[in-house]
């Protein structure tokens, strides 16, 4: 065997998004200095003073768009967001009861927060196959979740690993050739294995006659199992816009996914996915009530394992009371903590790179990590690599020393990106979250310290949502939640801020 066939490939050239204007003034900030500067020499033709009275405000008022923190927001983003998580609180806002004794007239549980306005709807795709519908009236919005069963990467050779990724790559950039597709997640939840599956069926097959040793050997294998085994369950979120406009019949809505279902879940088997299926309406219901109960893991899986169904009901889905925390989301039997990338791993990485993450963590009821991803439309894609090309081309000849060893790698990441971009790749925006949920608020500290050796394991920075956490924790779960759907100012705008 060659030399060459035994290294392993790595991968990245991924590069933040690169803001428009000056600096970390951003756009915003860049239009309001040269407009503050036009008003202060017009202020001097009259006289010193009246520049000085001008320009004193004009300072102090672009001087918190300077001041930038480690994940990128200036102080105004900073002082809405406590002002935000003020306003809520005064307005009891972080607080939610369900259930016949809460003053909601309907006397269920629905979920909370950006799931409220969510209704269940149901469609069966091409091969008759139901496939629950999650509509988000509010954003007429519509989302499809998909269950996969990846194949393992061990003993897996570093060519079929390669094969997986670029497979991989190539339905992401498909997905920006999906009609309506408004963006897409990758959601893979970790807990213990309660043991109730194993249960189910060893025991009912257990033979009376067989010998007493034999028994006992199969129930301590019954009882001690599920201790050092756990469960991985792999999520995927399609979140579509009604093509034709938001007053769309739902039900012709629901038809139209029906029969993309078929060729995303092959595309999906091909990239490494295992089985794949689309979850139903009941099955999207349990995966969200588990996520806000933990508790009731084991009693939803031998009720399933032993009648084929539960009969739960999205409405149904909703803890009975949360509490939302400066630094918590505390809900029914949990307590959760959920953290937001701040910084991609650096240079290449191997296909490993967010193993340590996505492993079962001992010390925890349940783990979420969860991929967004937002694909640009081809036409965009050119545009962004190529002003991306031309930007870091000016850096290149402008600096000196390590800075300009810096921007040369620079150069050689867009060229990259561009040529590939050019041959039919796809550009795709993307972001990490992590929820971890725990029995007790006091072992949300040792949460903390897991995140921190798991990121500097993977190479990546993570800061923990805090006065948001609420809304962070719903969009980890395979419900279709996008953040850049649910923000105040578009997201074109966001960027140049």
């Amino acid at each position: 065997m060659s030399t060459d066939a035994a290294i392993e490939p790595t991968y990245g050239n991924w590069r933040r998004p690169r803001r428009a204007g000056l600096g970390p003034l951003g756009l915003a900030g860049t239009v309001g200095v040269f407009g503050g500067l036009v008003v202060v020499l017009l202020a001097s033709l009259i006289s010193i003073q009246a520049a000085l009275v001008v320009g004193a405000p004009f300072l102090m008022g672009i001087a918190p768009l300077a001041v930038r923190t480690q994940d990128g927001r200036n102080l105004y983003q900073l002082v809405a967001l406590r002002i935000g998580w003020s306003r809520r609180q005064s307005r009891k806002e972080h607080l939610y009861v369900s259930g016949p004794l809460s003053a909601r007239p309907e006397g269920r549980f629905q979920p909370p927060g950006l799931l409220s306005g969510v209704v269940s709807r149901e469609g069966r795709d091409a091969y008759d196959r139901p496939f629950g519908v999650l509509h988000h009236k509010n954003r007429h919005l519509y989302t499809i979740v998909l269950r996969c069963e990846p194949d393992g990467g061990s003993l897996v050779d570093p060519d079929q690993v390669d094969t997986w990724v670029a497979l991989w790559g190539e339905w992401l950039s498909r997905l920006a050739h999906e009609p309506g597709l408004r963006g897409a997640s990758v959601v893979v939840e970790t807990a213990p294995d309660p043991g109730t599956r194993l249960a189910t069926e060893v025991l009912p097959r257990l033979d009376d006659s067989a010998p007493p040793a034999a028994r006992a050997v199969m129930e301590e294998v019954v009882e001690d199992y599920p201790s050092a085994s756990s469960e991985m369950n792999s999520y995927i979120t399609l979140t579509y816009a009604p093509v034709g406009g938001p007053r769309r019949d739902p039900e012709d809505v629901v038809t139209d996914l029906a029969i993309r279902v078929p060729s995303l879940l092959t595309g999906l088997i091909s990239a490494g996915g295992g089985v794949a299926e689309p979850l139903t309406a009941e099955e999207i219901a349990e995966v969200v009530r588990v996520a806000y109960d933990p508790g009731c893991a084991g009693e939803v899986l031998s009720v399933r394992a032993e009648h084929g169904h539960t009969g739960l009901e999205w409405a149904d889905a909703g803890p009975v009371a949360a509490v939302e925390t400066v630094d918590a989301y505390q809900h029914d039997s949990g307590v959760s903590r959920t953290w937001l990338l701040t910084l991609a791993p650096r240079g290449t990485v191997r296909s490993s790179v967010l193993r340590t993450m996505l492993d079962a963590s001992a010390g925890t009821r349940r783990k979420r990590v969860a991929l967004l991803y937002r694909p640009i439309d081809p036409a965009t894609s050119a545009r962004i690599v190529e002003s991306d090309r031309r930007t870091a081309q000016f850096m290149a000849t402008s600096g000196r020393g390590m800075v300009q060893a810096r921007a040369a790698a620079e150069v050689r990441a867009a060229e990259q990106a561009a040529a590939e971009e050019a041959t039919g790749a796809g550009l795709v925006e993307f972001s990490l979250m992590l929820t971890i949920t725990v029995d007790r608020h006091d072992q949300l500290d040792d949460a903390s310290v897991l995140v921190r050796n798991m990121t500097g394991a993977t190479r990546i920075a993570m800061r923990p949502a805090n006065r948001m956490q609420a809304a962070a924790f719903t969009c980890t779960l395979p419900a279709g939640i996008l953040p850049w759907e649910h923000t105040m100012l578009p997201h074109e705008l966001q960027e140049a801020m």
